[in-house]
């Protein structure tokens, strides 16, 4: 789960990581009521929405007095806004943070995250940090320094140090780092973050560290520990469809392709979109139904797969075990004709009850179309969808 980037700094504000003043508006009248509250000379109205590249898309703006604030946030509360992480249809802004404006000398980078190859959490930092860190990852990814950390011991005061000093802070400045990086770890252990980054964590003029952008996300498997967190959802932020699936405990997600996938698995479901693209086709969703699925969650499944309007054809791919092959076959039966699936329909499965599962397919009167491999479901897909 994400939440906004002015919930994100009110938590890690709580676990002590300094952020500028500033409070969220939904209204360019409330706008301008905060910039008159925070007295200062200069305020940013940063637009909120989940995606990064505001700031060249034109969500960040400088105001220098309450009245101009307001007036940005009016045109800036309701614009679609379109950055190269919210691809061509962008995102409608339906609220904006007004932050102080700052007189900063730097701007670094500064992130936690679970590095799962080592099974360990792993902070990072960079001297470049700002709105082209993504470049500086790909292009020189030396400038990102890295520690990792044992999750036993949490990180260590000399880990800190070590990145402070590799970024090019001062001596006063390490200190300051040290105590705001492990505010920073501890913010992501104790919400059971999945990701929790600042950029760019900048030093300003007088010496100080504070986050000015902070992104949060959350494993969703630890949301019941974190109701507070949990109600920070912003729907208006995520696709409908996976909106829709997550309702039936249906992992969705959507992509830009004409074949759509039903899988249980995720494994299973990665390697069907990849033998998809290797069949030269173009997958339109990532959809696992999970192991244990039944047939209303297969029903619903076909619904969400239907409500997409890309889809040409569907490629069922299932490892029948918790989920038999013959409670699939009788769920696909019922879900398409109640439903009037009008694409083709390519089917692969195996496991237990795979005979009776293709026998109820074979006698459904249905024109399924069933492959035994892999590879042969995808060249019929790809195919069918042309």
């Amino acid at each position: 789960m994400k939440i906004h980037e002015y919930q994100a700094k009110a938590i890690l504000a709580r676990h002590g990581v300094p952020v500028p003043r500033g409070e969220v508006a939904f209204s360019a009248t409330e706008a301008g009521e905060i910039a008159r509250r925070l007295g200062a000379k200069v305020v940013v109205v940063k637009a909120q929405i989940h995606a990064g590249g505001r700031g060249k898309g034109g969500g960040v703006r400088i105001a220098k007095s309450p009245d101009e604030a307001e007036a940005i946030a009016r045109d800036m509360i309701g614009m679609t806004l379109v950055t190269h992480q919210t691809g061509p249809e962008g995102r409608v802004v339906s609220r904006v943070l007004i932050e102080e404006g700052l007189q900063m000398t730097r701007e670094l980078y500064l992130s936690v995250v679970l590095d799962r190859a080592s099974g360990k959490m792993v902070m990072m930092a960079s001297a470049a940090g700002g709105i082209d860190i993504e470049e500086v990852a790909a292009s020189t990814p030396e400038r990102i320094v890295k520690v990792y950390v044992e999750g036993g011991a949490g990180l260590v005061p000399f880990q800190a140090r070590q990145l402070g000093y590799a970024i090019g802070l001062d001596g006063p400045q390490v200190n300051k780092a040290v105590r705001l990086m492990t505010a920073l770890y501890d913010a992501f252990v104790a919400t059971d973050a999945s990701l929790v980054e600042i950029n760019p964590l900048v030093v300003t003029a007088a010496g100080d560290l504070l986050a000015l952008d902070a992104k949060m996300n959350f494993d969703d498997n630890a949301l019941y520990r974190h109701t507070d967190i949990r109600d920070l959802r912003d729907l208006g932020e995520e696709d409908p469809f996976e909106i829709e699936a997550s309702k039936f405990s249906l992992n969705y997600i959507h992509l830009e392709g004409n074949i759509g996938c039903m899988v249980n698995g995720a494994g299973l479901a990665m390697a069907t979109m990849d033998i998809i693209k290797l069949a030269g086709g173009e997958p339109a969703n990532f959809l696992d139904v999970g192991g244990g699925a039944n047939a209303e969650q297969i029903r619903h499944a076909f619904k969400i797969l239907m409500s997409d309007k890309n889809v040409k054809a569907v490629l069922i791919n299932i490892f029948g075990g918790i989920l038999r092959c013959d409670v699939l076959a009788r769920g696909v039966i019922v879900a398409v004709r109640e439903l009037g699936v009008p694409v083709p329909i390519v089917i692969r499965m195996g496991g237990t009850n795979v005979d009776e599962g293709k026998r109820l397919l074979r006698e459904s009167g249905m024109n399924f179309t069933t492959a035994d491999s892999m590879g042969e479901a995808a060249t019929k897909v790809v195919q069918l969808a042309h």
